[in-house]
């Protein structure tokens, strides 16, 4: 069949292909760049993502298998013999502690003898409302 020069209709595609030729232009190298960045953070960030919510996944998993409270920590190594316990009678004698007396708000503080060989603190009481002056006792 021999083509026939007059169709109506393949005239018509030829002149839209060539006016679609015509007008079109690839966009800018500005606009692509822009579109593929965005493209590369949304994959870094959905990535990170990803990895943040694998690892929190697999944390709360073997926080769920791990035992609470095992008990004592024992001890890397063994400990050496114990030295022997002195004998009560053989044991220097416990040091006396000194005590001071009291806080005597009335300002009527009376001495207290010493219990050791070192000196006691004699504490004074500040003025109260009621008297004009109050001494430490001597």
């Amino acid at each position: 069949m021999p083509e026939s020069h007059d169709d109506p209709l393949r005239s018509l595609f030829r002149e839209a292909a060539s006016a679609g030729q015509s007008a079109t232009t690839p966009p800018p190298v500005s606009l692509i760049e822009r579109r593929g960045e965005r493209h590369r953070r949304r994959r870094i960030a959905g990535i990170a993502a990803a990895c943040f919510l694998a690892l929190a996944g697999s944390g709360a998993v073997l926080s769920a298998f791990l035992p609470g409270d095992a008990g004592p920590t024992l001890p890397a190594t063994t400990p050496s013999p114990s030295l022997p316990v002195p004998s009560p009678s053989s044991a220097p004698p416990a040091p006396r502690s000194t005590t001071t007396p009291p806080f005597d708000p009335t300002g009527s503080m009376s001495p207290t003898p010493p219990t050791s060989s070192t000196p006691t603190r004699m504490v004074s009481a500040p003025p109260s409302s009621t008297s004009t002056s109050t001494q430490a006792p001597r």
